[in-house]
């Protein structure tokens, strides 16, 4: 198989895998006629249990020894099944499930399968957001199911941390910014998006707890970010007014919104409007890479 095509099937980015190869020795190791080189089954299984160590929490080189040391016919079946396109029905049933008996190792372990095997992106859109909005909106605390619902939201915060390696040479000089408003309490999704990044090679800076605006402008004019992602689930707490306060500064940034809060907010005219996650990705990595 070619680098890109490993690279849709393990839901990280050719750079990364580049990077791999070239740091680690964890590269194709077939050659075509010409100078194309192509991995094999056992390089592609080498790389799951780089992927595998790396979501339990290895470093990158840590998980790169393990994985060339490893031995494939060693290894547990689960680490060297071929990678799915896409989960199926029935792993969102079993996540809810898990987490409605507060049943936290088996929501872990599902989360990490998911997300090992799919990808960030993928994983988020067909298991982690519709079991999270399966549980219902908001955080009142009056509706049935609650207390599997903060079960899962904290299983779904480590995976996606656990996703989101130190990339040791980014694609990116500079970082991209990620925050919610002030006062908003939903961060889940901007945690999805700077590990859909991470995997594409861009570093972020993500602030889990937004800053009141006065500390958000100073961030933003102290780091020089290449972008900036302002996300709003609910509408009274976007405010259109923010987005001129973090665009100040010598250091020109694309500045972003995102959530469904911005859907009736005015914009100015400089700030691009992200409607999903996976827009979110792709448009941040075409703005600052041009691919």
């Amino acid at each position: 198989m070619p680098v890109a095509a490993v690279a849709r099937r393990l839901g990280v980015a050719p750079a990364t895998l580049r990077t791999w190869d070239r740091r680690y020795g964890l590269g194709p190791s077939r050659h075509t006629g010409g100078k194309h080189r192509r991995y094999g089954p056992a390089d592609i299984r080498r790389l799951e249990l780089m992927q595998r160590a790396l979501l339990r929490g290895a470093s990158t080189a840590e998980a790169a020894r393990f994985a060339r040391e490893a031995s494939v016919e060693d290894a547990p079946a689960a680490a060297v099944q071929p990678a799915r396109a896409e989960p199926d029905r029935s792993v969102a049933r079993r996540l809810r499930t898990a987490a409605l008996a507060m049943d936290g190792a088996a929501t872990q372990r599902l989360l990490a399968d998911a997300i090992a095997s799919a990808g960030v992106l993928v994983a988020w859109e067909n298991v982690i957001e519709p079991v999270l909005s399966a549980f219902g909106a908001g955080w009142a605390g009056n509706h049935a199911g609650v207390e599997g619902e903060y079960l899962l939201a904290e299983a779904v915060l480590g995976a996606l941390i656990r996703a989101t390696p130190v990339l040791g040479s980014p694609r990116n000089s500079r970082p991209v910014l990620l925050s919610g408003v002030p006062d908003e309490r939903t961060n889940l999704p901007l945690y999805a998006l700077a590990a859909c990044l991470a995997e594409r090679g861009i570093a972020s800076q993500l602030f889990g707890t937004p800053p009141p605006a006065d500390v958000l402008a100073v961030a933003v004019r102290r780091s020089s970010p290449a972008a900036v992602v302002l996300r709003a689930q609910r509408s009274t707490v976007a405010d259109g007014r923010l987005f001129p306060r973090v665009a100040r500064g010598r250091q020109r940034s694309r500045v972003f919104a995102w959530g469904p809060g911005w859907a009736q907010t005015p914009l100015p005219e400089q700030v691009e409007l992200l409607p999903d996650l996976r827009t979110a990705a792709e448009r941040i990595e075409y703005v600052l890479l041009g691919r």
